[in-house]
Formats: C-alpha cells, sequence, structure tokens
C-alpha cells in the first residue's frame, strides 16, 4: 500500500513537471509569461509546443501547420535583423512524428508560397534566421497575399515595434467552413490569416485579419472577435477590457512594397 501511494505521487509529480514545463519553456515569447489557451476543444488533438531561439510555435498533427506562432519584438532585434541575409533553406521539422508534419512534397506545384508565421525579416542571427524555415512555422499562402498586403502587414508591425519599444505576436491560421482543401491530401489550406498584436507600453490591442487569396482586403478585430473566430485567447493574461477594444493599427497599404520569395 505504502509502495503504491508513493509510486502514485510520482506519477502525479511527473505529470504536472511535465505540463507545466510545456507552459514555461520558452516564456519571453508571451505577455506574462503565459502561451495562449486554447478555448475550442477540437484544436486541441495532436498539439506540439515547439521552442525556437526567437519565436514558439504550437503546432497541429490535424492541419499540419502551427495554430499559433509567438514573437517578442524590441528595437535591439530588429536592428539585428536588418543586417542578417535571407536564407531560404526550408526544412521539415524532425521533433514532430513524420505522419503529423508537412514536407516539402506537400507543397510541391501546390500554387500555394510556404507562408512564415513568424517572418524571417524578424530574425536577429543566423541560428533564428535558419530555424524560421522550418515547416512547423508554415502555411499555405495564396501567393499574392504573402508577398502583397501580408508583406505590408509584417512590416507594418515591425515599424510599431521600433516605434514604441517593443510589442508581443500572435499569427496563425484560420480555417472556416465546412471544406478546407488540402495539399497533397495532407496540409489543410487557411481560408485567414491573423496577426495579434499587444503594446505593452500603453497597453493596447488589436489584430489584423486577411483572407488566404489574391487581393489587397484587409480589417482590424479585437482579441475577442479573434476569440470566438478560432477558438484560441491569444494573449490570456490580459485584462478582458483590453481584449475587447481593437485599437487602430498601422494601414499597411502605406508601407512600401516588401516581395517575398516562395
Amino acid at each position: 500500500m505504502k509502495r503504491f501511494i508513493q509510486m502514485t505521487f510520482i506519477l502525479l509529480f511527473l505529470a504536472s513537471s511535465t505540463a507545466h514545463a510545456s507552459q514555461t519553456a520558452c516564456p519571453d515569447q508571451f505577455v506574462g509569461g503565459s502561451a495562449p489557451d486554447i478555448t475550442n476543444p477540437k484544436l486541441s488533438p495532436k498539439t506540439v509546443p515547439l521552442c525556437f531561439r526567437e519565436f514558439s510555435v504550437l503546432h497541429s498533427g490535424v492541419t499540419r501547420t502551427p495554430l499559433w506562432s509567438a514573437e517578442h519584438l524590441d528595437k535591439k532585434q530588429l536592428k539585428e535583423a536588418k543586417g542578417q541575409e535571407r536564407v531560404n533553406l526550408f526544412h521539415e521539422e524532425e521533433r514532430l512524428p513524420a505522419g503529423d508534419r508537412s514536407t516539402l512534397e506537400d507543397y510541391k506545384s501546390s500554387g500555394f508560397d510556404r507562408g512564415h508565421m513568424a517572418p524571417s525579416a524578424d530574425m536577429p542571427d543566423e541560428q533564428s534566421q535558419a530555424e524560421s524555415f522550418s515547416m512547423a512555422n508554415m502555411v499555405p499562402q495564396a501567393p499574392e497575399n504573402n508577398r502583397g498586403v501580408w508583406a505590408h502587414i509584417e512590416k507594418a508591425v515591425r515599424k510599431l515595434a521600433q516605434s514604441e519599444g517593443e510589442v508581443f505576436v500572435v499569427t496563425g491560421p484560420v480555417f472556416q467552413g465546412a471544406s478546407i482543401k488540402r495539399l497533397n491530401g495532407r496540409v489543410m489550406v487557411p481560408t485567414s490569416i491573423f496577426k495579434a498584436i499587444y503594446i505593452p507600453k500603453n497597453q493596447t490591442a488589436g489584430v489584423y485579419l486577411t483572407s488566404n487569396a489574391p487581393g489587397d482586403d484587409w480589417k482590424t478585430i479585437s482579441l475577442k472577435e479573434l476569440q470566438e473566430l478560432i477558438g484560441l485567447d491569444v494573449f490570456p493574461t490580459l485584462p478582458q477590457t483590453v481584449k475587447d477594444r481593437a485599437m487602430k493599427l498601422p494601414d499597411p497599404s502605406s508601407q512600401k512594397h516588401h516581395k517575398k520569395d516562395k
């Protein structure tokens, strides 16, 4: 009986330690050290959190894409990032089960770009630049979107981080509708893409939302609206008052065009 109690205690301790480790493995990339919360249980199966040098993702083995990618951007990082050369070495994420991850072959001749969620242009050194090309950080993205309005949005967020000193960013796909296209019968194609921003300096937040399709359409929504749309609370430690109100985000159409490679 005594041994049974000891073993039960050990198992409970290991379980709680594992859960705690997964929540705090890379806390610097999250507001208050807390990763986004899944509020729609349908998103939970086959999810794996992954930490990288300058960003983190929650990968889904169902969609074979990240559900989100999180970054903490500041002036110093972005100044160093300007000196980095884009490497374009896309690679499979070997930390994920083979059957749950996307491959280079999935995207071949698909008509879709391998779209970064944490942008390579945000990365301040050679290691983080290489890590950003992990397929765990990619979603199938319409080329016109990826190299057009989305590139403008990424640039606008970098300018915001430079002007405000720091921003927290969570980026990810939106899957809406009963019939979602899959690349190679495996990788789900988002219908829209979001980029959520929180500025600690003035405690304001907002979300860029754009269709994953040709065209320059985009809009701003609140964190509350985003949660209702995708089932994720991307900044769970923020007050509800911040989540309810969408800040005015910079107009991405005012940014100089920045072409992105496939």
